[in-house]
């Protein structure tokens, strides 16, 4: 594995120091470029160091936000990523940032994969900062080792696509593995014992279709940090 691991004693000293270097990151872009870009992934994980990022004192009119994936449900529903970054990072000083959502008016999420794609068009790349997440099966963004799209999802030069898993529920919509290595730098953010002990098992190999977390992990193209915790 070529990603750097920084293990921190709790998840609170660890957010503290992530949240404080993605604005360091975020307000470095934008003094280079005039805008940066963070794309950030969902679950419960992140939610504590969104609420600290939120407060960072940079440009945040400056800052573009997207997901790596969401569930193609509506904001309604709890599965919605993008509802709990509405309610967790779009907030506090950070509610003046720019956030641009996957999910769209199609039923079908595979109808929808090119009017999502052209939302994207305007965001600069390489994205300043990308973090990833990973599940126990190894999987990161909507990117599943059980899913038809697998083979597509790793290879495509496209930016976005659709997929399907059969052990999860929900459509998704995801960035692709060249889209979300189009970045200055990767994060992998994981809390808990058993995220720490998948982790190892997937240091311990290297095929990218069993394990998709792989395809980030061991490659040397892109910085990446695992950020981890082993406790709250």
């Amino acid at each position: 594995m070529k990603a750097k691991i920084r293990k921190f004693e709790n998840s609170t000293l660890l957010n503290e120091a992530f949240s404080q270097e993605i604005a360091d990151k975020l307000q470095a872009g934008i003094n280079e470029n005039g805008s940066a870009t963070l794309l950030v992934s969902g679950g419960n994980t992140p939610k504590p160091m969104f609420l600290m990022l939120s407060n960072k004192d940079i440009e945040w009119n400056k800052v573009n936000i997207a997901l790596v994936d969401d569930r193609w449900v509506e904001l309604s529903d709890s599965a919605s990523n993008e509802a709990m970054v509405n309610s967790a990072l779009l907030i506090n000083k950070a509610s003046v940032a720019n956030f641009v959502g996957m999910k769209t008016e199609h039923k079908d999420a595979f109808d929808a994969q090119a009017t999502v794609s052209a939302k994207f068009d305007a965001f600069k790349r390489p994205f300043d900062v990308v973090i990833l997440g990973m599940g126990e099966d190894g999987h990161t963004a909507s990117i599943f080792p059980c899913c038809a799209q697998l083979d597509e999802a790793l290879t495509t030069s496209k930016d976005i696509m659709a997929t399907e898993p059969t052990t999860a529920p929900h459509q998704r919509m995801t960035f692709t593995k060249s889209a979300l290595l189009n970045s200055k730098q990767l994060y992998l953010h994981l809390v808990g014992e058993s995220k720490e002990t998948v982790l190892l098992d997937v240091a311990a190999g290297s095929d990218e279709k069993q394990a998709p977390i792989r395809a980030f992990l061991n490659q040397s193209v892109v910085p990446m940090s695992v950020m981890l915790a082993t406790t709250k």
